[in-house]
């Protein structure tokens, strides 16, 4: 089940005794029902801190949250965290990684379900299987299933595809979108690639740099379902350069060097 995420003048300030770091910035920004949208901007805009207060690991220090009306004030099983590390308990099999979030289940039902969401991410056979026993690939795909498994309405992903070779990456952009496609959740996701960014999202939020603001966001107009040979389409390549432009202005802004950053 899918819901609308709405962020209106989010703001946070880390401090510390010597210094503060202002992150973000009144942030404004909607994530419609069954929506896919894309976060990126230049390295330290605020990304991956913006997730982690939607999924209530980090606290706002003002602005508001609510989904599908309700305030969001902390961590809640209505939205699934998926990382960049693969964030796997390494003593647990497959499925009891997947098992680990559904203690509010009873015992047999939970490996019914892990197993069920093992399966969607193609893994059913790999269930008894350690993670050191997994390639990266699979211990990803382990972390989505356990994350699927409590049924979120919201899916939140943090750069998840970032440490993958790009044979793997692409492979899980497609399972990503297959899953997607099938149950329509809401999914809001963090990325450094702008090639990722554009073939699976609906739209694309593009931060300024530090402080994090809402630079720009973008419709993706590309037509579903998405195939990679897309990226060499003229709307793609074109749509590309624009984001590329301006997370480059973001970036040389910040830092203060106005040539070509490569």
């Amino acid at each position: 089940m899918a819901a609308t995420l709405v962020l209106k003048g989010v703001d946070k300030t880390f401090y510390s005794r010597r210094a503060s770091v202002h992150a973000l910035d009144d942030v404004n920004l909607t994530l419609e029902d069954g929506e896919f949208v894309s976060v990126v901007g230049a390295s330290g805009c605020g990304k991956s801190t913006l997730l982690r207060i939607v999924a209530g690991l980090e606290g706002a220090s003002g602005g508001e949250l609510t989904l599908d009306g309700a305030p969001l004030t902390g961590p809640g099983r209505d939205r699934g965290m998926v990382f960049q590390q693969y964030t796997l308990y390494p003593w647990l099999s497959a499925q009891d990684n997947v098992e680990f979030g559904l203690r509010h289940l009873p015992r047999g039902r939970r490996s019914e379900v892990a197993r069920r969401f093992l399966d969607v991410v193609g893994l059913l056979d790999f269930a008894g299987s350690y993670p050191f026993q997994l390639s990266g690939g699979m211990q990803q795909r382990v972390a989505i299933a356990r994350a699927l498994a409590l049924r979120p309405s919201i899916l939140l992903m943090d750069e998840p595809l970032g440490a993958l070779d790009a044979q793997t990456r692409s492979l899980m952009q497609e399972l990503l979108l297959s899953i997607w496609e099938r149950d329509r959740l809401s999914v809001l996701f963090v990325t450094h690639d702008i090639d990722e960014a554009i073939f699976l999202a609906d739209r694309i939020c593009v931060l300024s740099a530090k402080p994090g603001r809402v630079r720009e966001v973008i419709d993706v107009h590309l037509p579903r379902p998405r195939q990679f040979a897309q990226q060499v389409e003229r709307e793609f390549l074109e749509l590309k350069q624009y984001v590329r432009s301006l997370i480059h202005d973001e970036a040389a802004r910040n830092t203060g060097f106005s040539g070509v950053l490569q």
